[in-house]
């Protein structure tokens, strides 16, 4: 009679199903609980005769194991269905979405960032649209500097307020942003500016008519050409290797004097002289010189006591350098062939 009643017990469990928790929770206590159906057996084992108890013992424990492994693989299943149900979101695109990767241009403007920055320099930001009296009056530039022109600058609009004309403008150049730090702190500044600038060109491989710079300012008592100079090589073995050799070439610009471009050994050719260099052994990076005295006395600085030195890079020169993107025009048209190239320096 009792191997009856656990043949019946076994089928029921092996059919066992629930759809929750609560369900799955109420078989157990049917069945394997101190007052279930199988504890129940235990008690009717004692009347079992003894040559049938080996036996019926047998069959009790194999019920109350398939039980309980019944009872478990309800309980995986649950979960696993609960947790299949949270991970799906319902809004998502059915097909799979691949991570993108940094611009060539960020990758390299946070370089050139990250070294200033351990050289003390801070960053500083401008708006985009500015007046001329940050992008040029403050800066230097003559009222007939041809920079002022429509043929190279972006003019927006042109207000006039009494006998004062002011013109707003895509900035040219991120010197604006020098502009407006001098003339609200006082030295001394230490800052690095990087931004997008434009300028009237026609855009070629060579040529576009927006990029990106950088330019760094030093403002302090005692600063000199050798400061600027030692800062300049720091960042040109850092950006392009440890054996990089500098050099600074007389030059002009309205904001420093004197003013000096620099040359760095091409890190091609190891200054031999190749087709990039066009066999000089140098390339041309940046712009540079002391601050012009006037540039201080127009932002509030008395340059009798402060001295400063300045600098000016375009990002597009220095990614070249790095990757050698013969096309400026492959920076700005978002192929996705081109920026998966850069993965690797991500």
């Amino acid at each position: 009679m009792i191997l009856e009643k656990i043949a019946l017990l076994l089928e029921e469990v092996k059919n066992m199903d629930a759809q929750n928790a609560d369900e799955i929770e109420a078989l157990r206590l049917k069945y394997v609980s101190k007052k279930g159906a199988i504890t129940a057996l235990m008690a009717d084992f004692r009347n079992v005769p003894a040559e049938q108890k080996k036996e019926v013992g047998m069959k009790i424990n194999e019920l109350k194991q398939t039980a309980l492994d019944r009872l478990n693989e309800l309980k995986d299943k649950l979960e696993t269905t609960e947790g299949d149900t949270q991970a799906i979101d319902l809004t998502r695109t059915p097909y799979p979405v691949k991570l993108g990767t940094r611009h060539p241009l960020t990758i390299v403007t946070n370089e050139i960032i990250d070294i200033f920055s351990r050289m003390g320099f801070v960053l500083a930001d401008g708006p985009e649209v500015e007046d001329d009296l940050h992008v040029f009056t403050k800066m230097n530039f003559a009222a007939d500097h041809p920079a002022r022109d429509m043929q190279d600058t972006f003019f927006v609009e042109q207000s006039k307020l009494g006998d004062v004309t002011k013109n707003i403008l895509l900035r040219s150049h991120t010197s604006s942003v020098q502009a407006r730090v001098m003339e609200t702190t006082q030295p001394p500044i230490r800052i690095i500016c990087p931004g997008r600038v434009y300028r009237n060109e026609a855009i070629t491989a060579r040529a576009h008519c927006f990029f990106h710079q950088v330019e760094g300012l030093y403002i302090d008592k005692n600063v000199s050409f050798t400061d600027l100079k030692q800062v300049l090589l720091s960042f040109a073995r850092e950006m392009f290797g440890a054996d990089t050799k500098i050099r600074l070439r007389p030059s002009y610009f309205p904001f420093t004097e004197p003013s000096a471009e620099m040359d760095i050994s091409c890190h091609i050719c190891g200054g031999k002289g190749c087709g990039f260099c066009k066999h000089t052994g140098w390339v041309e990076i940046l712009g540079c010189g002391m601050v012009d005295p006037n540039v201080l006395e127009q932002c509030g600085i008395d340059s009798k006591v402060y001295t400063g030195y300045a600098f000016g890079m375009g990002v597009e020169r220095i990614t070249n350098l790095k990757y050698r993107v013969s096309d400026l025009r492959m920076f700005s048209e978002n192929d996705t062939r081109f920026l998966k190239e850069f993965e690797a320096a991500n």
